[in-house]
Protein backbone atom coordinates (compact mmCIF):
# COMPACT_ATOMS: atom_id res chain seq x y z
CA UNK A 1 0.00 0.00 0.00
CA UNK A 2 1.45 3.67 -1.46
CA UNK A 3 2.16 5.91 1.71
CA UNK A 4 -1.46 8.00 2.41
CA UNK A 5 -1.64 11.38 2.21
CA UNK A 6 -0.97 13.53 5.28
CA UNK A 7 -4.59 14.55 5.61
CA UNK A 8 -6.09 11.92 3.13
CA UNK A 9 -9.63 10.96 4.37
CA UNK A 10 -9.85 7.45 6.07
CA UNK A 11 -11.16 4.18 4.16
CA UNK A 12 -14.37 3.18 4.42
CA UNK A 13 -15.37 -0.88 5.11
CA UNK A 14 -16.41 -1.55 1.81
CA UNK A 15 -13.11 0.56 -0.27
CA UNK A 16 -10.74 -2.33 1.52
CA UNK A 17 -9.08 -4.20 -1.28
CA UNK A 18 -9.67 -7.67 0.50
CA UNK A 19 -12.84 -6.54 2.15
CA UNK A 20 -14.92 -9.49 -0.20
CA UNK A 21 -12.54 -12.07 1.15
CA UNK A 22 -13.07 -11.36 5.07
CA UNK A 23 -14.67 -14.24 7.24
CA UNK A 24 -16.16 -13.34 10.15
CA UNK A 25 -13.94 -13.96 13.36
CA UNK A 26 -15.02 -17.09 16.02
CA UNK A 27 -13.38 -18.75 18.38
CA UNK A 28 -10.70 -17.11 20.76
CA UNK A 29 -7.61 -15.18 20.16
CA UNK A 30 -4.56 -17.17 21.39
CA UNK A 31 -0.29 -16.82 21.64
CA UNK A 32 0.88 -17.71 17.75
CA UNK A 33 -2.05 -17.65 15.66
CA UNK A 34 -2.29 -16.65 12.31
CA UNK A 35 -5.04 -14.50 11.00
CA UNK A 36 -5.98 -13.77 7.41
CA UNK A 37 -8.82 -12.43 5.81
CA UNK A 38 -10.77 -11.76 9.35
CA UNK A 39 -13.13 -9.41 10.08
CA UNK A 40 -13.44 -8.99 13.88
CA UNK A 41 -16.89 -7.13 14.50
CA UNK A 42 -18.21 -5.90 17.55
CA UNK A 43 -15.85 -8.33 19.59
CA UNK A 44 -14.95 -7.99 23.40
CA UNK A 45 -11.64 -9.25 23.71
CA UNK A 46 -10.54 -9.43 27.45
CA UNK A 47 -7.19 -10.64 28.96
CA UNK A 48 -6.74 -12.63 25.96
CA UNK A 49 -2.76 -13.66 25.97
CA UNK A 50 -2.51 -13.84 21.72
CA UNK A 51 1.75 -12.79 21.62
CA UNK A 52 3.48 -13.94 18.55
CA UNK A 53 0.08 -13.74 16.46
CA UNK A 54 -0.22 -12.49 12.79
CA UNK A 55 -2.76 -10.66 11.54
CA UNK A 56 -3.02 -10.23 7.70
CA UNK A 57 -5.51 -8.52 5.65
CA UNK A 58 -7.65 -8.15 8.78
CA UNK A 59 -10.40 -5.71 9.67
CA UNK A 60 -11.55 -4.75 13.16
CA UNK A 61 -14.89 -2.85 13.54
CA UNK A 62 -16.02 -1.30 17.12
CA UNK A 63 -13.76 -4.10 18.62
CA UNK A 64 -12.94 -3.40 22.72
CA UNK A 65 -9.54 -5.01 23.53
CA UNK A 66 -9.41 -4.59 27.24
CA UNK A 67 -5.97 -5.89 28.69
CA UNK A 68 -4.50 -8.39 27.16
CA UNK A 69 -1.24 -9.53 26.10
CA UNK A 70 0.21 -9.34 22.53
CA UNK A 71 4.00 -9.01 22.98
CA UNK A 72 5.51 -9.13 19.40
CA UNK A 73 2.44 -9.84 17.26
CA UNK A 74 2.03 -8.65 14.10
CA UNK A 75 -0.37 -6.51 12.52
CA UNK A 76 0.16 -6.17 7.95
CA UNK A 77 -2.63 -4.68 6.01
CA UNK A 78 -5.03 -4.13 8.86
CA UNK A 79 -7.90 -1.41 9.19
CA UNK A 80 -9.55 -0.22 12.34
CA UNK A 81 -12.43 2.00 12.45
CA UNK A 82 -13.91 2.61 16.63
CA UNK A 83 -11.82 0.00 17.81
CA UNK A 84 -10.41 0.14 21.69
CA UNK A 85 -7.45 -0.88 23.48
CA UNK A 86 -6.63 -0.22 27.34
CA UNK A 87 -4.57 -1.21 29.17
CA UNK A 88 -2.95 -3.72 26.54
CA UNK A 89 0.52 -4.91 26.08
CA UNK A 90 1.32 -4.16 22.61
CA UNK A 91 5.07 -3.88 23.44
CA UNK A 92 7.55 -4.80 20.11
CA UNK A 93 4.44 -5.67 17.58
CA UNK A 94 5.40 -4.68 14.24
CA UNK A 95 2.53 -2.47 12.03
CA UNK A 96 2.72 -2.42 8.48
CA UNK A 97 0.50 -0.67 6.33
CA UNK A 98 -1.97 -0.24 8.82
CA UNK A 99 -4.95 2.64 9.18
CA UNK A 100 -6.96 2.95 12.28
CA UNK A 101 -9.86 5.72 12.78
CA UNK A 102 -11.69 7.16 15.94
CA UNK A 103 -9.76 4.61 17.77
CA UNK A 104 -9.00 5.06 21.48
CA UNK A 105 -5.36 4.02 23.60
CA UNK A 106 -5.69 3.96 26.71
CA UNK A 107 -2.63 2.98 29.32
CA UNK A 108 -1.53 1.20 26.20
CA UNK A 109 2.39 -0.22 26.41
CA UNK A 110 3.87 -0.26 22.71
CA UNK A 111 7.37 0.28 23.84
CA UNK A 112 10.05 -1.07 21.48
CA UNK A 113 7.17 -1.55 18.86
CA UNK A 114 7.71 -0.90 14.50
CA UNK A 115 5.61 1.40 13.01
CA UNK A 116 5.85 1.77 9.20
CA UNK A 117 3.39 3.05 6.83
CA UNK A 118 0.70 3.66 9.68
CA UNK A 119 -2.20 6.34 9.60
CA UNK A 120 -4.27 7.10 12.65
CA UNK A 121 -7.44 9.40 11.72
CA UNK A 122 -9.02 10.96 14.53
CA UNK A 123 -7.75 8.91 17.58
CA UNK A 124 -7.16 9.35 20.82
CA UNK A 125 -3.71 8.49 22.58
CA UNK A 126 -4.27 8.84 26.19
CA UNK A 127 -0.83 7.66 28.83
CA UNK A 128 0.28 5.40 26.08
CA UNK A 129 4.41 4.42 26.63
CA UNK A 130 6.17 4.45 22.70
CA UNK A 131 9.34 4.37 24.67
CA UNK A 132 11.98 3.25 21.82
CA UNK A 133 9.58 2.49 19.08
CA UNK A 134 10.47 2.70 15.78
CA UNK A 135 8.02 5.17 13.79
CA UNK A 136 8.46 5.04 9.50
CA UNK A 137 6.10 7.28 7.22
CA UNK A 138 3.05 7.51 10.31
CA UNK A 139 0.65 9.95 9.99
CA UNK A 140 -1.44 11.02 13.08
CA UNK A 141 -4.15 13.01 11.77
CA UNK A 142 -6.87 15.20 13.56
CA UNK A 143 -5.83 12.86 16.95
CA UNK A 144 -5.21 13.74 20.61
CA UNK A 145 -1.56 12.64 22.06
CA UNK A 146 -2.22 13.39 26.12
CA UNK A 147 0.52 12.09 28.31
CA UNK A 148 2.53 10.33 25.54
CA UNK A 149 6.28 8.98 25.81
CA UNK A 150 7.96 9.33 22.75
CA UNK A 151 11.37 8.63 24.41
CA UNK A 152 14.27 7.04 22.63
CA UNK A 153 11.77 6.96 19.83
CA UNK A 154 13.43 7.25 16.04
CA UNK A 155 10.57 9.69 14.07
CA UNK A 156 11.34 9.37 10.40
CA UNK A 157 8.70 10.93 7.86
CA UNK A 158 6.25 11.05 10.96
CA UNK A 159 3.62 13.91 10.50
CA UNK A 160 0.91 15.40 13.00
CA UNK A 161 -1.48 17.83 10.69
CA UNK A 162 -4.68 18.88 12.47
CA UNK A 163 -3.44 17.41 16.11
CA UNK A 164 -3.05 17.94 19.45
CA UNK A 165 -0.35 17.37 21.92
CA UNK A 166 -0.34 18.01 25.21
CA UNK A 167 2.20 16.97 28.01
CA UNK A 168 3.96 14.85 25.38
CA UNK A 169 7.56 13.69 25.79
CA UNK A 170 10.07 13.74 23.19
CA UNK A 171 13.51 12.95 25.27
CA UNK A 172 16.43 11.39 23.46
CA UNK A 173 14.29 10.98 20.24
CA UNK A 174 16.32 10.70 16.75
CA UNK A 175 14.56 12.59 13.73
CA UNK A 176 14.87 12.17 10.36
CA UNK A 177 12.08 14.43 8.77
CA UNK A 178 9.68 14.76 11.20
CA UNK A 179 6.84 17.29 10.46
CA UNK A 180 5.33 19.24 13.55
CA UNK A 181 4.37 21.95 11.69
CA UNK A 182 0.64 20.82 10.99
CA UNK A 183 -0.32 20.01 15.14
CA UNK A 184 -3.03 22.06 16.44
CA UNK A 185 -0.96 22.49 19.55
CA UNK A 186 2.49 21.44 20.87
CA UNK A 187 2.18 20.81 24.18
CA UNK A 188 5.95 19.34 24.93
CA UNK A 189 6.86 18.27 28.50
CA UNK A 190 10.77 17.56 27.76
CA UNK A 191 13.02 16.71 25.11
CA UNK A 192 12.79 19.77 22.79
CA UNK A 193 16.63 19.34 22.40
CA UNK A 194 15.95 16.33 20.50
CA UNK A 195 13.88 17.50 18.28
CA UNK A 196 16.54 18.94 16.20
CA UNK A 197 15.66 18.30 12.59
CA UNK A 198 12.18 18.58 13.06
CA UNK A 199 10.40 20.97 11.16
CA UNK A 200 7.84 23.67 12.74
CA UNK A 201 5.44 26.68 11.99
CA UNK A 202 6.95 30.56 12.56
CA UNK A 203 3.71 30.50 15.32
CA UNK A 204 5.20 27.33 16.68
CA UNK A 205 8.28 28.99 17.15
CA UNK A 206 6.84 32.08 18.85
CA UNK A 207 5.12 30.00 21.34
CA UNK A 208 7.80 27.64 21.97
CA UNK A 209 10.66 30.46 22.74
CA UNK A 210 10.29 30.51 26.17
CA UNK A 211 10.86 26.56 26.52
CA UNK A 212 13.58 26.35 23.89
CA UNK A 213 15.29 29.71 25.92
CA UNK A 214 15.38 26.92 29.07
CA UNK A 215 16.21 24.38 27.70
CA UNK A 216 19.64 26.18 26.03
CA UNK A 217 19.96 27.97 29.00
CA UNK A 218 19.14 31.63 27.71
CA UNK A 219 17.86 34.04 30.42
CA UNK A 220 15.42 36.43 29.38
CA UNK A 221 15.75 39.73 30.69
CA UNK A 222 13.19 42.73 29.56
CA UNK A 223 14.73 46.08 28.71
Amino acid sequence: MATTPHRAAPREFADLPYAHRLEAFTGELGRDGDHECVHFDGCDVTDADAGRTAFLECAFSSVAFEGGRYRRARFTDVWAQQTRWVGTDLAETEWTDAEAGAGLLAGVELHGARLRRVVFHHCKFDSVNLRATGLRDVTFVDCLLRDVDFAGAALKGVAFPGTTLERVRFDNVTVDGADLSGAAALGITSGLASLRGAVISGLQLVELAPALAETVGLTVKEG
